[in-house]
């Protein structure tokens, strides 16, 4: 499992990740997701060892990422948003060199069964520069599953590949979660609703929500704002809308009003019903705003922080490292 207890790291006088606790259980895919620049790239680097935290703590599979980084090496898959691959090498070949630099007995045979889970065999034998940007995907994930490791650390993994790929990938993460634990990585907010069994929500450093998707859904929707679409402009709808004594403030998106109540623990959707009828507007919809992962995600991120910031991932020393 994976454990992370107040995780800090800074740049100088930036800070990346701040104070940040989570859990990631066996036989789980916990889901890690953020926008570009949340933090979540520097805690994926963090959790592999590949670079050490300012301050806090972080448990993989047992071990101390600081103090036993060798042990936390040797029992994690990772892959990369960036793949780095030898691109004159085969994919067997590669996957074989990889397997020698681990340790891993029965080279030939053992790289071959990771080909086959990510649907490559057919492709063991060509030069990796001549495979698609999808395949090459593949191949780091084949690399990141070769020794069998406890812990699984994926960022992006569907980054480039077809919607049939995606797909078979998203099946292979649910089927490796039973068996290992799965941090998973991802900007496809719907994919990430399908596959993970919990989801860690990182924004500016810091993490704004967690839980299940069920779980973040009913919690924004008790007294949470509520979405209206009527027949009539937005423009012309709002005055009235924003004038309901249940109605805290009003504002047009996402092609229509977007309505927050001023009491929390009232739901304002009879009222605003009511407001539409007398009108003489036709009712189009109505609905709470939070009611799946991407708006949960748009709610929670809306708003900025002002405590943490991450610079752009290409500008530190250690990711250009990793490329």
């Amino acid at each position: 499992m994976i454990e992370v207890q107040n995780l800090t790291k800074r740049y100088g006088p930036v800070t990346a990740v701040n104070a940040i606790s989570f859990t990631a259980q066996p036989g789980q895919v916990t889901g890690f997701l953020g926008p570009n620049g949340a933090g979540k790239t520097t805690t994926m680097r963090m959790l592999t060892g590949f670079m050490p935290p300012t301050s806090g703590k972080a448990i993989v599979a047992g071990y101390d990422v600081f103090d036993q980084s060798m042990e936390v090496r040797e029992r994690v898959g990772y892959l990369p948003e960036n793949v780095p691959l030898y691109r004159d090498m085969t994919a067997l070949g590669y996957l074989m060199y990889i397997a020698e630099i681990r340790g891993v007995p029965n080279r030939r045979q053992k790289a071959m069964d990771v080909l086959e889970r990510v649907a490559l065999v057919d492709r063991a034998n060509s030069r990796i520069r001549t495979l698609s940007k999808g395949m090459r995907q593949r191949v780091g994930l084949a690399q990141a599953l070769l020794h069998d490791p406890d812990v699984l650390i994926l960022d992006e993994p569907t980054i480039g590949l077809d919607p049939l790929q995606v797909l078979e990938l998203r099946e292979l993460v649910r089927e490796l979660g039973r068996t290992h634990t799965v941090l998973f990585s991802t900007h496809i907010l719907s994919e990430a609703e399908q596959v993970c069994d919990s989801v860690v929500i990182i924004n500016r450093g810091e993490i704004v929500a967690q839980g299940s998707p069920t779980e973040l859904r009913s919690t924004l929707e008790r007294g949470g704002r509520v979405f209206v679409r009527v027949n009539v402009p937005a423009e012309t709808a709002l005055p009235s809308l924003q004038s309901l004594p249940v109605i805290a403030h009003a504002e047009a998106g996402m092609d229509g009003i977007i309505l927050t109540p001023a009491d929390a623990s009232a739901d304002p959707r009879p009222a605003v019903a009511r407001a539409v009828i007398a009108n003489g507007w036709d009712l189009i919809e109505l609905r709470p705003l939070a009611v799946n992962l991407e708006e949960i995600f748009l709610e929670l991120t809306r708003v900025p922080e002002v405590t943490a910031v991450e610079p752009a991932a290409d500008t530190t020393p250690e990711s250009e490292a990793m490329q």
